[in-house]
């Protein structure tokens, strides 16, 4: 089985979900379901799902958002060097941008499968 961790959003229902490539594949012609991940926020227990319910918890844990690359979604906190860089579009958020998340706000953030 490939270690690969890239893999294809899958929206449905207003939701978005990763399909994992190395955990996906074929069988009879039908495709079998590969691992999904969801970034959650943990005090509340919430998938998040936009950018909209993203940048509110992150301001509240100190970040605050550069607006001048509007290609980018840019969060840094004040007096110290971390970044974090998100693509525009919310369909490009990938498992590495949620790693991301989860690396500099470990108690409010974390990866699941679903």
């Amino acid at each position: 089985m490939s270690s690969s961790t890239s893999g294809v959003w899958v929206f449905k229902n207003g939701v978005a979900r990763l399909v994992e490539n190395g955990a996906a594949a074929e069988a009879g012609g039908q495709a079998v379901a590969g691992k999904r991940k969801a970034l959650v926020h943990t005090p509340s227990g919430k998938v998040v799902r936009s950018y909209a319910e993203l940048e509110p918890e992150l301001r509240a844990l100190g970040w605050e958002r550069y607006h001048e690359d509007p290609p980018l979604y840019q969060f840094h906190k004040r007096g110290a060097l971390d970044l974090i860089s998100l693509p525009a579009d919310f369909a490009r958020f990938s498992s590495v941008h949620m790693y991301d998340i989860v690396v500099k706000n470990r108690e409010a953030f974390r990866v699941v499968d679903i």
